[in-house]
Protein backbone atom coordinates (compact mmCIF):
# COMPACT_ATOMS: atom_id res chain seq x y z
CA UNK A 1 0.00 0.00 0.00
CA UNK A 2 0.93 3.42 -0.57
CA UNK A 3 -0.15 7.04 0.65
CA UNK A 4 0.38 10.51 -0.53
CA UNK A 5 2.18 11.63 -1.97
CA UNK A 6 2.06 9.70 -4.85
CA UNK A 7 3.80 11.92 -7.60
CA UNK A 8 3.59 10.61 -11.48
CA UNK A 9 5.77 11.43 -13.78
CA UNK A 10 3.17 12.84 -17.24
CA UNK A 11 7.10 13.32 -19.24
CA UNK A 12 10.55 14.15 -18.72
CA UNK A 13 10.38 17.52 -16.17
CA UNK A 14 6.44 17.07 -15.24
CA UNK A 15 5.65 15.86 -12.20
CA UNK A 16 1.58 15.85 -10.79
CA UNK A 17 0.40 14.30 -8.05
CA UNK A 18 -3.42 12.82 -8.85
CA UNK A 19 -5.43 12.66 -5.70
CA UNK A 20 -6.26 9.01 -7.01
CA UNK A 21 -4.92 6.66 -9.48
CA UNK A 22 -5.03 3.42 -10.33
CA UNK A 23 -2.14 1.70 -12.76
CA UNK A 24 -3.27 -2.09 -14.47
CA UNK A 25 -1.10 -5.07 -14.68
CA UNK A 26 -0.05 -4.64 -17.64
CA UNK A 27 1.45 -1.36 -16.86
CA UNK A 28 3.07 -1.96 -13.60
CA UNK A 29 6.34 -1.47 -14.88
CA UNK A 30 5.48 1.81 -14.25
CA UNK A 31 5.29 1.68 -10.19
CA UNK A 32 8.60 3.24 -9.21
CA UNK A 33 9.44 3.79 -5.78
CA UNK A 34 9.31 7.63 -5.60
CA UNK A 35 7.99 8.62 -8.56
CA UNK A 36 5.54 6.62 -10.34
CA UNK A 37 4.98 6.78 -14.60
CA UNK A 38 1.91 7.98 -16.33
CA UNK A 39 -1.01 6.23 -14.47
CA UNK A 40 -4.39 4.35 -16.73
CA UNK A 41 -6.74 6.21 -14.62
CA UNK A 42 -6.56 9.58 -12.80
CA UNK A 43 -9.03 10.90 -10.34
CA UNK A 44 -9.09 14.69 -8.74
CA UNK A 45 -11.34 15.90 -5.68
CA UNK A 46 -12.51 19.59 -7.31
CA UNK A 47 -12.13 22.61 -4.17
CA UNK A 48 -12.09 25.91 -4.25
CA UNK A 49 -8.01 26.27 -4.65
CA UNK A 50 -7.90 23.05 -6.83
CA UNK A 51 -10.55 23.93 -9.83
CA UNK A 52 -8.89 25.66 -12.28
CA UNK A 53 -5.95 23.94 -13.09
CA UNK A 54 -8.11 20.12 -12.51
CA UNK A 55 -10.22 21.52 -15.27
CA UNK A 56 -7.93 23.31 -16.95
CA UNK A 57 -3.97 22.42 -16.83
CA UNK A 58 -4.45 18.83 -15.77
CA UNK A 59 -6.94 17.96 -18.33
CA UNK A 60 -4.61 18.93 -21.24
CA UNK A 61 -1.74 17.26 -19.40
CA UNK A 62 -3.50 14.09 -18.25
CA UNK A 63 -4.55 14.01 -22.08
CA UNK A 64 -1.33 14.26 -23.52
CA UNK A 65 0.22 11.80 -21.36
CA UNK A 66 -1.93 9.51 -22.43
CA UNK A 67 -4.39 8.77 -19.30
CA UNK A 68 -6.58 6.70 -20.46
CA UNK A 69 -9.49 8.07 -18.18
CA UNK A 70 -9.63 10.62 -15.90
CA UNK A 71 -12.47 11.56 -13.52
CA UNK A 72 -13.19 14.78 -11.66
CA UNK A 73 -15.39 14.49 -8.31
CA UNK A 74 -16.97 17.82 -7.63
CA UNK A 75 -18.32 17.99 -4.06
CA UNK A 76 -19.88 21.25 -4.29
CA UNK A 77 -21.88 20.13 -7.16
CA UNK A 78 -22.34 16.23 -6.01
CA UNK A 79 -21.44 15.38 -9.14
CA UNK A 80 -18.76 12.76 -10.87
CA UNK A 81 -17.59 13.66 -14.50
CA UNK A 82 -15.88 10.45 -16.51
CA UNK A 83 -13.76 11.82 -19.63
CA UNK A 84 -12.26 8.98 -21.92
CA UNK A 85 -9.22 9.75 -23.80
CA UNK A 86 -10.08 9.20 -27.65
CA UNK A 87 -7.23 10.00 -30.23
CA UNK A 88 -5.60 12.16 -27.43
CA UNK A 89 -8.37 14.19 -26.34
CA UNK A 90 -10.81 13.76 -23.64
CA UNK A 91 -14.33 13.55 -24.65
CA UNK A 92 -17.38 13.07 -22.02
CA UNK A 93 -18.66 9.79 -21.13
CA UNK A 94 -20.72 11.37 -18.92
CA UNK A 95 -21.67 13.60 -15.55
CA UNK A 96 -23.44 11.92 -13.00
CA UNK A 97 -25.03 13.38 -10.34
CA UNK A 98 -26.53 12.16 -6.58
CA UNK A 99 -28.69 9.29 -7.65
CA UNK A 100 -26.63 7.94 -9.85
CA UNK A 101 -23.87 5.58 -10.48
CA UNK A 102 -20.27 6.64 -12.82
CA UNK A 103 -19.13 3.59 -14.66
CA UNK A 104 -15.13 3.15 -15.98
CA UNK A 105 -14.71 2.24 -19.45
CA UNK A 106 -11.58 1.03 -18.78
CA UNK A 107 -12.42 -1.09 -15.87
CA UNK A 108 -15.52 -2.85 -16.49
CA UNK A 109 -17.48 -3.12 -13.70
CA UNK A 110 -16.01 -0.51 -11.63
CA UNK A 111 -18.79 1.79 -10.44
CA UNK A 112 -19.46 4.18 -7.71
CA UNK A 113 -22.62 5.50 -6.25
CA UNK A 114 -22.31 8.98 -6.71
CA UNK A 115 -24.67 9.39 -3.67
CA UNK A 116 -22.40 7.20 -1.80
CA UNK A 117 -19.04 8.67 -2.30
CA UNK A 118 -20.43 12.22 -0.97
CA UNK A 119 -21.93 11.36 1.63
CA UNK A 120 -19.80 12.59 4.46
CA UNK A 121 -18.72 16.19 4.68
CA UNK A 122 -14.61 16.00 5.62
Amino acid sequence: MRIAPLPVRLWPGKIREPDIFFLSKEHIDRAGEKVYGVPDLAIEVLSAGTEQVDRGEKHLEYARAGVREYWILDPDGQSIEVYILRKNVYQLKGKFKSGEVAGSELLPGFEVNVSEVFQYNY
